[in-house]
């Protein structure tokens, strides 16, 4: 009896035990899915951000390019117009030889070429310095103008092979990630013929360190022949360059020298061959193919006619400038190659996401592949998680090289090599700089979308006043409150961002606990909109009117071509006759309604005409405006207790935003 008591005490603690493992797994099940759906959702919001973005910096070059391609009053002041045959994004000057000027105080080193393995390493001595860790002026340019000569004699598609080194390496995005760039050769070793390397473009924007990335990179390529490739990627373009930091970054670091470096770093990228094959077998390119993507083309074209891949080259006929593009077809395969991306169903439609090239299917892949006997397509182009992805039944390969690029913590980086049997091999590497080692999975999350959310805040902070008169127009008695339903359809009408908003509302739209569910008060959220944490977020930003601001010439061609009877004013009339006409030639022309909206404000002395003045003042004035946009009304209208709720919330909100969660000790850590 005393044996069978023992046995039923034992077979209830292993029911409890099997009871209580089966409850803990179950919570860690739920658990890992919040991360997880957290984690696709802060993914979710920094790709839409990204490309939403290159949307716009596309959209305002694509309304340029059209006003010199169908606007009939050609004007002769403009036949050398900047908008399209030029490509420094700051003022030009009227001497093509600019001088540039020493400093006295450089005491780093001096190249001599050629170049050798030892000039490469003083260079990563250099940049790794913490204090005058700068390369002077004329080092740069000797540079430069040593790698244009170099470039010069390469084909449209490099050639590279495995048989002697037995491995190449191929590097996607840097960004300026110069961390990045060290770990890899810390990792891999520096190139030579015995160990090649295929850097697939994005070397520049976004990164701090885009000119010391740019510089180590033509470096390799000087002193290492045969182990260095380089691939031009959609970054690689002065256009870019201008919204996206890398222009900036050269005129502080380079002050009076920076205009005639950054034109010879457009001759660069004008040079830069735009793919690689490797073994007969791998083509790799920055952005992905079309339908319409032909290799013989590719390699016949001149390719240093596109000084930048947004502005299509132009011809001139006679006196007057002749809009009409070059080769537009030839074109076409160049900026198809440099922005498209894959997707899951067949066929190849337009990038609408991004605003450029296409997206293509696995249909379009293995045609592709099967027409020029390759095995596989390598390509960049998109942040991955992991740093890379497998698409197209593993025939199609992105590597992403820059880690924490939208945020740290966001994402690993990798390179991948390939060895003789041309099979994959893939190393991922966090670099060094990120700040959240120490942090458990949950906090990493936390940290990562506190970010997303921040830079979602600045962009939509544009839309305020759209969505100030949309909340209102559904909520006619003026209660602060509308349906969840209505809040997310505003949401995504407005913001044209196609979000998960439902999850999104606790951060957008928190409401007090014990609130109804289904209720959003939607004054949180034009709070939140109006707080200093997403005000500051949106000043770190370059817009789109910012960038075209600093290349005045663009701004004076366009206003020569508005100026249709040449009298130095422009009328309303005149610029909206313009829309008018384009709107006829353009498919995509919604844009142009908010354009006209923000060119009415260039009229400042209200006599019916712009000056040249107006409108570069106007031009400058109206973006500050629009990134400033606050409504002194609206905040008188909310009073009482329900203002004290907002503020109590927003303030909340603010601490969640600005600080990773504090997470409870007892969580589980990531080994």
């Amino acid at each position: 009896m005393m044996g069978c008591a023992i046995t039923k005490q034992k077979k209830h603690e292993n029911h409890l035990t099997i009871k209580s493992a089966l409850l803990i797994q179950a919570w860690y099940r739920r658990y890992k899915a919040r991360l997880e759906m957290k984690k696709r959702c802060t993914w979710n919001i920094f790709q839409n951000l990204e490309y939403a973005k290159e949307n716009d910096q596309i959209e305002l070059f694509n309304f340029f390019v059209a006003l010199l391609k169908h606007y009939q009053h050609g004007s002769p002041s403009i036949r050398s117009t900047s908008i399209l045959t030029k490509s420094s994004l700051i003022d030009e000057s009227e001497d093509q030889n600019v001088k540039l000027s020493e400093d006295p105080n450089y005491v780093g080193p001096q190249l001599k070429f050629p170049l050798i393995a030892k000039d490469v390493n003083n260079l990563i001595d250099l940049f790794r310095k913490k204090k005058n860790n700068q390369l002077d002026a004329k080092n740069v340019n000797r540079l430069l103008t040593e790698a244009i000569s170099r470039l010069k004699r390469l084909p449209n598609i490099n050639q590279a092979s495995t048989v002697l080194s037995k491995q190449i390496t191929i590097v996607g995005d840097l960004h300026g990630k110069l961390d990045d760039l060290l770990v890899i050769l810390y990792k891999n070793g520096l190139p030579c013929a015995e160990n090649p390397y295929v850097f697939n473009g994005d070397f520049v924007d976004r990164g701090k360190k885009s000119m010391e990335v740019f510089l180590l990179l033509i470096a390799f390529f000087l002193a290492f022949p045969g182990g260095v490739y380089l691939n031009r990627g959609n970054h690689e373009d002065s256009v870019m360059n201008g919204r996206y930091g890398f222009t900036k970054e050269v005129v502080l670091k380079y002050g009076n020298n920076a205009e005639a470096l950054l034109k010879t770093i457009d001759e660069v990228y004008s040079w830069l061959p735009l793919g690689t094959i490797i073994n007969n077998a791998i083509f790799v390119v920055h952005g992905g193919i079309s339908d319409k993507t032909n290799l013989n083309t590719i390699k016949s074209l001149n390719r240093e006619k596109y000084v930048s891949i947004l502005r299509p080259p132009i011809n001139e006929r006679g006196s007057r400038t002749s809009a009409e593009v070059m080769n537009n077809s030839e074109w076409l395969q160049v900026f198809d190659i440099m922005w498209s991306d894959p997707q899951h169903s067949n066929g190849c439609i337009p990038n609408t996401l991004r605003g450029a090239g296409t997206y293509f299917g696995p249909n379009i892949t293995e045609q592709f592949l099967s027409d020029n006997n390759f095995k596989y397509l390598v390509r960049s182009h998109e942040c991955k998680p992991d740093g890379h992805e497998f698409t197209h039944n593993n025939k199609v390969i992105t590597i992403f090289s820059a880690s924490n690029y939208y945020a740290i913590g966001s994402n690993k980086g990798a390179y991948l090599q390939i060895g003789t049997n041309l099979q994959p091999h893939f190393v991922q590497y966090i670099s060094a700089a990120s700040k959240t080692s120490a942090l458990t999975i949950r906090q990493r999350v936390s940290f990562i979308e506190s970010s997303a959310i921040r830079a979602l805040g600045a962009r939509i902070r544009d839309k305020r006043t759209l969505l100030e008169a949309e909340f209102r127009k559904h909520d006619p008695k003026h209660t602060g409150i509308i349906s969840i339903t209505k809040w997310c359809y505003i949401m995504e009408k407005e913001t044209n961002l196609t979000l998960p908003w439902r999850l999104l509302r606790d951060k957008l739209a928190p409401m007090p606990e014990g609130s109804p569910p289904n209720d959003v008060n939607y004054l949180v959220t034009l709070e939140i909109l109006d707080s200093d944490i997403i005000i500051e977020t949106q000043k770190e930003e370059t817009s789109v009117a910012e960038s075209l601001y600093r290349n005045k010439s663009s701004l004076v061609a366009i206003f020569s071509i508005l100026d249709k009877d040449s009298n130095g004013v422009i009328s309303i009339d005149e610029f909206k006759e313009t829309c008018t006409l384009l709107q006829k030639h353009i498919q995509n022309s919604s844009a142009f309604g908010n354009m006209f909206d923000k060119f009415k404000m260039m009229d400042l002395n209200k006599d019916g005409f712009i000056d040249l003045n107006e409108f570069l003042e106007a031009f400058r004035l109206s973006d500050q405006a629009n990134k400033s946009n606050t409504l002194p009304s609206h905040k008188k209208q909310i009073r009482g207790q329900n203002h004290d709720s907002v503020k109590q919330v927003t303030k909340s909100l603010a601490r969640q935003i600005s600080e990773p969660e504090v997470i409870d000790p007892t969580d589980f850590t990531s080994k």
